[in-house]
């Protein structure tokens, strides 16, 4: 009996060990045919004219293939939609573990739910039916269709991520925790930000960290209300973000154009895997340093 046991767990974990290598394998294929696919336009652009260049126009007479305006809108959106985001999902997500009824949190739950499975397009539809015109109105400009258009359905798209994994987080906490807080004389709510939030601080971050993907990641929905256009970031104007500098001229590229999107996707998987080195870094350091 103990034999054919240890057969079964040796067999699983040669499963998992197999399903882990598929993994690791894909990122390295990904990996490499980005890198093969990319470097010939960089090579050919020019490192420091392709990254900081300001200008796109692969269509036009002379063409031009600097994508700092790209760069920049990513960097700037993302970063907007994480500061609207994240403080939104982490105070609910704490609410919605400690502190609402359950009839309410079921509620609220399955709402947060409804939200994961939307697809991108429906969120750029209803943003480019309702938010760009209210944008437009609001703030009497000529087009709607903007980076803030763009950032406000960004947070609004990363907040299932935020919310569903910084509850199971919390809920990780060990209620010995809160208990011997709340014995020594604090309140609920200086518990639950004071202990319970810190000591969930690593899936917390985790959630942040999908966000971040999802933010840097969408293409679609970010396409519908940010109006595409490659012009240099600023709040009200169309802009373009790198990954729809992709989607929208794959479909036409040819040549050179076509080497220098995936010269784009490139610079785009660069920055994502910075972004989760940086974070990791960052969680490392804070651990070690308690």
């Amino acid at each position: 009996m103990g034999h054919k046991r240890r057969l079964a767990e040796n067999a699983v974990h040669g499963i998992f060990l197999m399903l882990g290598l598929v993994t690791v394998g894909c990122v390295l294929l990904i990996t490499v045919y980005l890198v093969a696919s990319g470097i010939p336009a960089i090579r050919q652009i020019g490192l420091v004219p392709f990254l900081l260049g300001d200008t796109w126009g692969s269509t036009a007479a002379q063409p031009s293939y600097g994508i700092l305006p790209f760069i920049l809108t990513s960097i700037y959106g993302t970063a907007g939609a994480i500061l609207l985001g994240v403080p939104v999902g982490s105070f609910a997500a704490v609410y919605l573990a400690k502190l609402a009824p359950a009839q309410v949190r079921s509620v609220v739950e399955a709402a947060v739910s409804l939200l994961a499975g939307i697809p991108s397009v429906v969120y750029g539809l209803v943003g480019m039916l309702v938010l760009v015109p209210g944008i437009r109105t609001l703030f009497h400009v000529p087009d709607g269709a903007s980076l803030l258009a763009a950032i406000i359905v960004l947070a609004i798209m990363i907040l299932p991520s935020i919310i569903k994994v910084s509850i199971t987080a919390l809920e990780a906490v060990p209620k010995e925790y809160e208990d011997a807080s709340l014995a020594l004389g604090a309140t609920p709510i200086e518990t639950y930000f004071r202990v319970s939030v810190p000591a969930a601080r690593s899936g917390i971050a985790a959630a942040v960290v999908l966000g971040v993907g999802r933010a840097i990641g969408e293409a679609m929905a970010v396409m519908m209300v940010s109006g595409n256009a490659a012009n240099m970031p600023s709040l009200f104007e169309s802009v373009r973000f790198l990954t729809t500098a992709v989607s929208s001229e794959m479909a036409y590229s040819s040549g050179l154009q076509r080497q220098a999107l995936f010269s784009i996707a490139l610079v785009l998987f660069l920055f994502i895997m910075l972004i989760d080195a940086a974070l990791a870094l960052f969680l490392k350091g804070r651990k070690e340093g308690r």
